[in-house]
């Protein structure tokens, strides 16, 4: 690896940032008003989320944007590695010592739809 990747590789695991809640309100309604016919949220439940972090060298998730098997838009998510790759496969020690490959956790099924109508606690207009 040269020098100048070692000094600009990113840190997966520190990718994103906490932001305030008014920001957050504000980049849901303006992406709302370009976008009034898009699905609104999509809902991911922490365990598929912690079952995808718990991977071996697991640092991080992406996100890509899909469309289901009945052509409705949807998120497929995987686990991402230090070298910000797909964890497609992984291997472990099975309890008798044996070497056991494993296909990398890839995830969807999320309910969609809920709109920001429901979410008015969130606005504080």
């Amino acid at each position: 690896m040269m020098q100048t990747e070692l000094l600009t590789k990113r840190n997966i695991a520190t990718v994103g940032e906490e932001i305030t809640h008014e920001l957050g309100a504000k980049m849901i309604r303006d992406y709302e008003k370009a976008n009034p016919a898009d699905v609104k949220s999509f809902i991911i439940g922490k365990d598929i989320i912690n079952q995808i972090l718990a991977q071996p060298g697991c640092v991080g998730i992406q996100l890509f944007n899909a469309y289901n098997e009945e052509g409705k838009k949807t998120l497929v998510y995987v686990g991402l590695n230090a070298d910000e790759k797909p964890i497609l496969q992984y291997s472990l020690i099975t309890g008798n010592g044996a070497l056991e490959t494993k296909n990398g956790l890839v995830g969807d099924r999320i309910p969609q739809g809920d709109g920001i109508e429901d979410w008015g606690w969130f606005f504080d207009e």
